[in-house]
């Protein structure tokens, strides 16, 4: 058996190919492209101090620290320097892009689906006797047992049943479209009453319903998906041919 392989393009293109990628790389250049071309067109310029804090970002968000980390990562994902800052540079003049052409959409955007971005602190347990579910929402309702008792007593899954059914802060595209419209119309604290899904018979304590703010975060959130469906809208009409 030889000591080495040489892995040549052609070779890595061939395997694109056989592991059914070819049309997602396609894609993600066509993406590249159409964002390079409308941020051209558009007159958006990336500053030297914008690219370097964005490149800053990025190896913090990847945990490169030292800069034989760095070294280390781009060894790995086989890319010189300079592609570092051309990866860099997309990803910015994606937000510079995205924030041009749809920041003034972000709060019509944010009041027209604010229900969506609400969120809850639920705790749950999934029974699978009805009458039983039934049988406890009434013991809840007359103070005769604590939530935290059901819990204790029928969650199967030990992590679960030690935070005592904790779903943490979800929001409604986590839940079921029937959890999702009880949990989101209830008034809390509240019980809600049994549901019956395929999963079984849900109890659900409502600690909380947070209502959204358009923070900064938010804002970006909602910017990313007004920009994606663009992009989506633009490889539609768009004409990809590819010469291999």
């Amino acid at each position: 058996m030889t000591d080495f392989f040489i892995i040549t393009p052609e070779d890595i293109l061939y395997q694109i190919k056989l592991s059914c990628q070819l049309p997602d790389m396609i894609e993600a250049i066509a993406t590249r492209k159409i964002i390079a071309d409308a941020a051209d067109k558009a007159g958006i310029k990336i500053k030297a101090g914008e690219l370097q804090q964005a490149a800053d970002n990025m190896r913090s968000l990847k945990k490169l620290i030292k800069a034989k980390d760095t070294e280390a990562w781009l060894e790995k994902h086989y890319l010189s320097l300079n592609e570092f800052k051309e990866l860099v540079q997309i990803s910015l003049l994606s937000a510079k892009l995205a924030h041009h052409l749809f920041a003034e959409q972000a709060e019509p955007f944010f009041s027209a689906h604010q229900l969506d971005y609400a969120t809850s602190i639920t705790y749950e347990v999934v029974l699978d006797d009805e009458d039983l579910a039934w049988k406890l929402f009434y013991a809840l309702q007359a103070n005769k047992i604590s939530f935290q008792d059901i819990a204790h007593q029928y969650i199967q899954e030990p992590e679960l049943r030690r935070v005592g059914g904790y779903c943490g802060i979800r929001c409604r595209s986590n839940f079921s479209p029937e959890i999702a419209a009880c949990v989101f119309t209830a008034h809390p604290p509240q019980i809600l009453k049994p549901i019956l899904t395929q999963k079984g018979v849900h109890l659900i304590w409502v600690e909380e319903i947070i209502q959204p703010h358009l923070d900064e975060a938010l804002r970006s959130k909602i910017l990313g998906v007004l920009f994606s469906a663009w992009l989506k809208q633009q490889l539609e009409e768009i004409k990809i041919v590819v010469q291999i």
